[in-house]
């Protein structure tokens, strides 16, 4: 009898949860529906129905699906690393990563718009605006189409990628080849390149630092207490720098010398505030690994915010940048529109689709870039966020709209690959070469030697592969898809 009960509460707890899944999964759709039916509203009141409006109001609407987009599917990689090492919650994730790409997205959202609503392509004088508007429309919505597909697949497609091949594509369609301005693609192309490796690269530098400077000493807790301060100042330096430099462009405008004075005493303000708290926490500590890398959790939580910061500050503009050239178009009547203004009320549009793509369509893909990739701990998150934080940084104040998202996967393989390579030199120095009487004769001792190498694999080689085919087809295929869309507005609209 007792069985039988335990066997039916099973089975009503599992209906339970199926329920909730199912609520869910209608719930949040139409959340995004209402958000979407807002913007309408919104960008209805602020332009009104007359020649252009209606067209303003549209591309308003698809900026902020393709905002929702943003958040489902590309700031998973900034708070992935902080949940893959259980240094945070996913609801606390969640809710850091809001708060810190609305903020990036108002305060240093502009920078590299123009990049992307007039860099790419330029028109000639003679275009008419409604044909820049629809271009820049259809770009939007590809953008947007790809991107959602991506989500539902599970697949961390870049958002960059997606919006510079969709105006590429719609470019093209409209225009013709001649109208790409093709050296600022290639300078792009190139970023989409070195950023990547830039990332893999620093987060690898700074695991092997944290690793020769702290683990592999025989006083870890010792060590930990001279080095994780240092790191902790050098994080608040490039944060202070960046925030100086570009961050408060919009009401302040510091020169050189204040901004290097800023970053240097901010870098000794977090060097000297954290000194204490690693003391006390490290009181009585074990002197092993798992003990010390908690005294990396704050710094990475530190880190994972500065990352959305970054992320809303640079990848908000793959979501109005298009919409702010309508907006200029339709109000100046000309696809000749200069240098593109931002309104305010365009990042808000972005920040807030931003946000609440993540809230309701994140998850998913935080856990696969979080846990799916390689093993994660609060050092190698640390890494991982800091380098991918300071590349972001770098490429926004330099104007260039580089992937987070290949930055942040960067960052994951490189540190994971620098522990599958110092894994495998430590174990060949254990075991020395392989003897006659042990090397494999038999395909049963040949499949067992070969799942023995495999466990050494501490990156999963199957996800490289699915990540980098993605990379690969998103620009063609969206660009692609750009232009079909392009073809019929103009068809039903132009």
């Amino acid at each position: 009898m007792a069985k039988t009960l335990d066997k039916d509460l099973k089975k009503l707890g599992r209906l339970e949860a199926a329920t909730a899944d199912l609520g869910r999964s209608l719930a949040f759709p139409g959340v995004a529906l209402l958000f979407l039916l807002a913007v309408a509203l919104f960008a209805l009141r602020i332009a009104g129905v007359g020649d252009l409006g209606i067209y303003v109001v549209f591309g308003t609407v698809v900026a902020g699906y393709m905002a929702l987009n943003i958040g489902a599917n590309d700031v998973a990689n900034n708070m992935a690393p902080a949940v893959g090492s259980k240094a945070l919650s996913l609801t606390a994730a969640l809710i850091i990563a809001a708060v810190c790409e609305t903020a990036g997205a108002l305060l240093a959202g502009g920078e590299v718009v123009n990049t992307i609503s007039k860099g790419i392509i330029t028109p000639s004088p003679e275009l008419d605006a409604q044909s820049l508007i629809l271009l820049m429309t259809s770009a939007l919505l590809a953008g947007a189409l790809w991107l959602n597909l991506a989500t539902i697949l599970g697949a961390p497609v870049s958002t960059t990628h997606s919006i510079v091949g969709a105006v590429l594509g719609a470019g093209v369609a409209a225009f013709g080849v001649g109208a790409v301005a093709w050296p600022v693609m290639g300078g792009i192309a190139a970023s989409w390149i070195i950023s990547p490796i830039m990332g893999g690269v620093i987060a690898a530098a700074l695991l092997a630092f944290i690793k020769w400077r702290i683990l592999f000493q025989q006083d870890r807790v010792a060590a930990a207490r001279r080095w994780a301060p240092v790191l902790v100042g050098v994080m608040a330096g490039v944060f202070t720098l960046y925030m100086f430099s570009k961050g408060l462009s919009r009401v302040w405008s510091p020169s050189t010398p204040v901004v290097l004075i800023g970053g240097a005493a901010m870098a000794l303000l977090g060097w000297a505030a954290s000194r204490p708290w690693v003391l006390r926490k490290s009181q009585g500590m074990e002197n092993a690994k798992k003990q010390v890398a908690t005294l990396f959790v704050p710094p990475l939580i530190m880190a994972a915010a500065l990352l959305s910061f970054a992320h809303g500050a640079n990848d908000v503009a793959n979501a109005v940048g298009p919409l702010a050239a309508i907006v200029a178009a339709a109000q100046s009547g000309s696809a000749e529109t200069g240098a593109v203004t931002l309104p305010l009320w365009v990042l808000i549009v972005g920040g807030i689709g931003i946000s609440l793509g993540l809230a309701l369509f994140g998850p998913r893909l935080i856990r696969t870039v979080g846990e799916k990739i390689t093993k994660m701990d609060p050092m190698r998150a640390f890494c991982v966020a800091l380098a991918a934080g300071s590349t972001v940084l770098v490429a926004s104040t330099l104007g260039l709209p580089v992937s987070s998202t290949h930055i942040a996967i960067g960052g994951i393989f490189g540190v994971g690959l620098l522990r599958e390579v110092m894994t495998n030199r430590g174990m060949r120095r254990r075991n020395g070469p392989p003897s006659p009487d042990t090397i494999a004769v038999t395909p049963e001792e040949a499949v067992k030697a070969e799942t023995k190498r495999q466990t050494r694999l501490l990156v999963r080689r199957r996800h490289l592969w699915g990540i980098a085919a993605a990379w690969v087809v998103t620009v063609p295929a969206v660009a692609i898809l750009s232009a079909l869309i392009y073809l019929v507005l103009t068809r039903f609209l132009g």
